[in-house]
């Protein structure tokens, strides 16, 4: 299974567009080559380098989503704002709310991990659950990975 963006290309940059410092808005993503079986998909964007690259305390989650049927394979530009698929359910980020949340690192360069997931089931509905939650509730289901990773330095 491979993820991918329109909008920046596995270990590049990503656009100011998608951070704190732009509009703040999810890039778009596509993927391809889900296992049979797939029913749904889940992502999980964070980042592992917080606060600190030079020295790391915590990783960051800014996007939580799943419940993306097995028929989508594609989210939209701005997609956790408008444009999400009928019946997709988002989890909670690190800010304590719903949707995506761009980079914003306090220094350093960070790396953004955008991981998705196909799973063998269509999740109940877990009430916004945390990343921890989410992983917890996927586990025993995970068909296959795919990660892509972007880039942002301020």
């Amino acid at each position: 299974m491979e993820l991918t963006s329109l909008n920046f290309e596995n270990q590049k940059a990503i656009p100011g567009k998608f951070t704190c410092d732009g509009e703040d808005i999810s890039p778009a993503l596509q993927w391809k080559g889900a296992p049979d079986g797939t029913r749904s998909f889940a992502l999980i964007a964070d980042d592992p380098d917080a606060p600190d690259p030079a020295n790391p305390k915590m990783t960051w989650v800014h996007w939580v989503l799943y419940n993306i049927p097995a028929s989508i394979t594609s989210l939209p530009e701005g997609g956790s704002v408008k444009g999400l698929p009928e019946g997709v359910l988002n989890g909670l980020n690190d800010w304590k709310r719903t949707g995506y949340g761009g980079p914003c690192p306090p220094v350093g360069s960070h790396r953004y991990f955008h991981k998705l997931y196909a799973l063998n089931i269509m999740l109940p509905d877990l009430k916004n659950p945390t990343k921890k939650q989410l992983e917890k509730a996927m586990e025993g289901h995970i068909l296959k990975k795919a990660e892509l990773v972007g880039l942002y330095h301020r």
